[in-house]
């Protein structure tokens, strides 16, 4: 094989292999690409079967984000923006089945009449147009596919100075010939020549995946994924992915804030996390739920130095109460982690999940689920948590022993339970017609609900999300909570590596716990 050659699994950013797709696109996906391969007629022209290519990148994935059309001699080009104007990311020529002799050939050659092209075109772009947003080339005749970096042509064409004094004086007509057929054999095919042994490229058959699109095995279209990626915008316009570890889903960010009681605002260039303004407060949020409680008990003059909390008053309240809910919410996060991966591990099976209002009905049985279920062994365990959380395993870890200022204050079990909140107008939640949830809901139960309509299944398991839900990974909870934490200087909280190491570890354990009592019952049987 080829070394050069690569897999579509091979080429995708490791991030983005990540990202589960959903359902919903992986159907259009197989409909649409079916449809194109059912629509080539080898008896038809070059100009039908671009049509074709098309109709399937726009149906699928561009319509109406990114404009798809000719420019110039180019048989397509994908924009970067939705305008003929805006500047060209993706250079792609098409061939029709039958004409084999000017396509690159996936084991032998890459340097054909077609790839010829693609140089001159890029060159167009590159040098004459001055246009440095080329993502990547395309070479199609609908069933092979050939896909170029940019910054391939880039680094072995277009800084090239013999070939770009050859191409200026082609295009200005001061050669000897000024028909492309000249460009093709006298310029482009002897500067390939020179390098063909190192460029790189994606290729595959579609005709490979004739099986797993047409059978009715849904386990099969698994076997997509790569190829549904690597045509994405993502892809081959490089766009940002929402689930990439080095960002921040802000939908999920804002609504948490919002349930926390919190909001961000910008100040002198800076972003603060604050306090909502007088007026503008919801009593039923953790925050000012557990500010309430500090005050009406008087907590803040009971604490030993209540000075590193504040200089006034209502200083102290606000940081001593974010701090709890900083705690609170941070082992809930965690916990949610560690639910999804009990259930990945135990191939799906939902007795594994806790965090809901089946096991969890208050505050209290919350703050038992701290401090009497995961910071116990099952044996040390009261009867009353140990049927109901039976599946939950021992964490020895200190997140869940009280922290020094839940000891002075509160504990989350001192929070109201007939607390509610409004549901933010930007909302996650949907209701059973499929529109954005409104009106208000207790505070645990809007978390819950929250909570359970985002992914937080191990990222990197290369399979499709049935339920279109968001994946919040462990890296994307780390961002969270350094904004969080930097309201003030010097603020900090678990990163999202250390959330992911503990939660591995809990898993580790929970795995050779069970070998242990599977091998003891085992040594039982054999006395």
């Amino acid at each position: 094989m080829n070394p050069n050659r690569m897999k579509p699994r091979k080429a995708l950013n490791k991030a983005f292999l990540k990202v589960k797709p959903n359902r919903t696109e992986i159907e259009r996906f197989k409909t649409n690409l079916i449809q194109l391969l059912d629509r080539a007629n080898d008896t038809e022209s070059e100009e039908f079967h671009k049509n074709l290519v098309s109709d399937f990148l726009k149906k699928t994935y561009y319509d109406p984000t990114h404009y798809i059309n000719t420019k110039g001699r180019n048989d397509l080009v994908i924009h970067n923006g939705d305008k003929a104007k805006s500047s060209v990311g993706v250079i792609i020529e098409t061939k029709k089945p039958t004409n084999k002799s000017e396509m690159p050939q996936a084991l032998s050659r890459l340097n054909s009449k077609a790839f010829q092209e693609l140089v001159l075109y890029y060159l167009r772009e590159r040098i004459t147009h001055v246009n440095i947003e080329v993502r990547h080339l395309v070479i199609t005749n609908i069933y092979e596919w050939f896909i170029f970096d940019a910054a391939t042509f880039d680094r072995l064409f277009a800084q090239n100075k013999k070939l770009v004094k050859q191409f200026t004086e082609f295009e200005s007509g001061r050669l000897s010939e000024t028909k492309t057929d000249f460009f093709y054999k006298q310029i482009a095919e002897p500067a390939i020549a020179d390098v063909e042994g190192e460029i790189t490229y994606t290729y595959f058959n579609l005709q490979d995946y004739q099986k797993p699109l047409r059978n009715d095995d849904i386990k099969d279209d698994n076997k997509l994924i790569a190829l549904f990626k690597l045509l994405s915008p993502e892809h081959l316009l490089k766009l940002p992915f929402i689930n990439d570890s080095n960002s921040l889903d802000k939908r999920f960010y804002s609504e948490l804030l919002h349930i926390i009681g919190l909001t961000e605002t910008k100040e002198g260039g800076k972003k603060l996390i604050q306090r909502h303004k007088e007026g503008e407060r919801n009593s039923g949020s953790l925050l000012e739920d557990a500010i309430i409680q500090l005050e009406s008990l008087d907590k803040i003059g009971r604490l030993d130095r209540p000075g590193q909390f504040g200089d006034t008053h209502t200083e102290r309240l606000f940081n001593v109460g974010l701090e709890l809910c900083i705690t609170w919410i941070n082992r809930i996060l965690f916990l949610k982690l560690l639910e999804a991966q009990l259930i990945t591990y135990h191939k799906g099976d939902k007795s594994y999940a806790f965090l809901s209002l089946e096991k969890i009905r208050n505050y209290d049985d919350l703050n038992s689920l701290f401090f009497q279920v995961l910071a116990k062994k099952y044996s040390e365990r009261n009867t009353d948590v140990k049927d109901v959380f039976a599946k939950v395993p021992y964490l020895n870890s200190s997140l869940f022993e009280p922290t020094d200022i839940e000891h002075a204050t509160l504990l989350i079990s001192n929070l109201r339970d007939d607390k509610i909140i409004p549901i933010i107008s930007s909302t996650v939640l949907k209701n059973e017609q499929g529109k954005k949830r409104t009106g208000k809901l207790s505070t645990l139960e809007y978390l819950f609900e929250f909570l359970n309509a985002y992914d937080f299944s191990s990222e990197g398991s290369e399979e499709i999300q049935e339920d279109n839900k968001t994946l919040i990974n462990a890296s994307v909870l780390g961002l969270i909570f350094e904004k969080i934490n930097g309201y003030k200087d010097g603020s900090f909280f678990t990163p999202g590596f250390i959330t992911m190491y503990m939660c591995r570890e809990t898993i580790r354990k929970a795995v050779v716990q069970k070998f242990n009592e599977a091998l003891i019952e085992k040594n039982k049987t054999n006395k």
